[in-house]
């Protein structure tokens, strides 16, 4: 059956409720009942037929597949205020940033914080990464004929990040082949407020996080995290839940590239509707990590079913995957990978039209299993979907092992240390930890409070899920 489908623009994946509205009658009037994310943070109208035909606004940049040189632009402001950060760099920097651009780049650009994991660093052209000095950015560039990222000499200020990307836009005409000849020529073609760089980009390893449910964050404020598995959102639900944003008064909503929703700043007063929302709709907000964890290409059903296929093979055999990533890709596309461990479908043997081949696939991982490494190892080759779990949760046992060692590239001696073993409980939903030695001030349990003699409404800090989601534990850990 053929499709057609469109992508709307969503500049840094944010928007108000206001517009995600209007988008949603928009797709309503082209006959649609639901919508899809993409993996740039933007908004897909899909159909399964040729009829699609939308009353586009010139508020709204629609884009159709065959459209080339129009690309979102990527932000990590949906972790912002919720997630690790770089602590000058809150979610009204985003804004601001995000509207200095006045027109629509035909890059890809990524605007990120190095101590988040929600939003990848690296598959852009231009790559901005916030340093440690308030306002002032890396910039890693890999333009399209480029083989690897390369870095920009000079920090960039905040209020040139837009005037430097259009600049570099202007002179893709001169083919320039290194970073250096870019500065160069960026110099002479603008002003602008540019910092030595002092030091080294760090990127520190964060496990990934878990983006699902309602969340505290402060001590009355809350988040909500919305994934559905098939990547349809219902538009009659998601109209309410706009309508429910401007009643709490949260002026924002938030796409992340794992196909997501994310809203910020719940007042506490407003749960419960939040809450009879979801239950109202039967909206499941605790899907396992095994399932928020992946990354697939946009309405690609053979890519679903094989998810299903092994995370259904990883549940029946208790796995943890925690801090993992896992993206599938075939041959057909060419991506920059931002995740942990990837399945590569090898492309059929030409010649042999007409004869049932078996799929063959390829396992790659990250250095250090840390996609912002940028180097991918190849695991296996060749290897046919019934190995696939088996690999994988090999894979996995290997990421666990090495998990809080030094990079594989530090030769520096380690001195022995001694392992102490403690017991503690844990959330089975977002793995949030209760120690009775240290109890719980959000809740104003008392240190050394066992488990036992919690009060039986308990629930997790995080996520608020009941006592009786939680384990027993044991936690190792290694001092001097």
């Amino acid at each position: 059956m053929k499709q057609t489908f469109s992508r709307v623009i969503v500049k840094g994946g944010v928007l108000s409720p206001a517009e995600l509205k209007q988008i949603l009658e928009l797709g309503e009037s082209a006959g649609l009942d639901t919508i899809s994310l993409g993996s740039r943070q933007d908004i897909l109208f899909i159909k399964d037929d040729d009829s699609l035909k939308i009353d586009a606004q010139e508020k709204f940049q629609f884009v159709s597949p065959e459209e080339i040189g129009s690309e979102n632009i990527v932000s990590s402001y949906a972790s912002a205020d919720i997630f690790p950060n770089t602590p000058w760099l809150t979610g009204d920097r985003y804004l601001y940033i995000l509207e200095n651009f006045r027109q629509q780049p035909h890059l890809k650009i990524n605007i990120t914080d190095p101590k988040q994991r929600l939003v990848p660093l690296f598959t852009g052209h231009l790559n901005f990464i916030a340093s440690a000095h308030e306002d002032y950015w890396y910039l890693y560039v890999r333009l399209p004929d480029w083989e690897e990222n390369q870095m920009y000499p000079a920090l960039i200020y905040s209020w040139d990040i837009a005037k430097v990307a259009t600049a570099i836009e202007d002179i893709l005409q001169e083919e320039p082949e290194t970073a250096e000849v870019l500065f160069e020529l960026v110099n002479d073609a603008v002003d602008s407020n540019n910092r030595t760089v002092d030091k080294p980009l760090e990127v520190p390893f964060y496990p990934f996080p878990y983006y699902e449910g309602i969340n505290r964050v402060g001590d009355d404020r809350y988040w909500l995290g919305l994934y559905w598995r098939n990547n349809k959102y219902y538009i009659d639900f998601l109209k309410v839940l706009c309508d429910l944003c401007a009643d709490s008064k949260i002026g924002k909503i938030s796409i992340t590239p794992w196909k997501s929703i994310i809203i910020k700043g719940i007042p506490e007063n407003s749960k419960i509707e939040w809450e009879r929302l979801l239950g109202r709709y039967g909206i499941n907000v605790r899907h396992s990590m095994l399932e928020l964890n992946w990354h697939l290409p946009v309405n690609n059903k053979a890519a679903l079913k094989l998810k299903e296929y092994l995370v259904e093979n990883f549940d029946k055999r208790d796995i943890s995957t925690y801090g993992l990533t896992f993206g599938i890709t075939d041959y057909t596309r060419k991506a920059y990978y931002f995740t942990s461990i990837i399945i590569e479908k090898n492309q059929p043997p030409v010649g042999l039209d007409g004869v049932k081949i078996r799929d063959t696939y390829n396992l790659l991982y990250a250095k250090n299993f840390d996609p912002n490494t940028q180097q991918y190892i190849v695991h296996v080759q060749e290897v046919d979907k019934a190995e696939l779990p088996r690999l994988l949760i090999e894979l996995s046992k290997m990421y666990f092992e090495q998990l809080g060692k030094k990079p594989v590239e530090s030769k520096k001696s380690i001195s022995p240390k001694e392992t102490i073993k403690t017991e503690a409980y844990q959330c089975t939903d977002c793995l949030t930890v209760y120690d009775p030695k240290y109890g719980d001030e959000s809740q104003h349990i008392e240190a050394m409070t066992t488990f036992e003699d919690l009060p039986e409404d308990y629930h997790c800090s995080l996520c608020e899920a009941p006592k009786s989601n939680f384990v027993k534990r044991v936690f190792e850990k290694e001092v001097d």
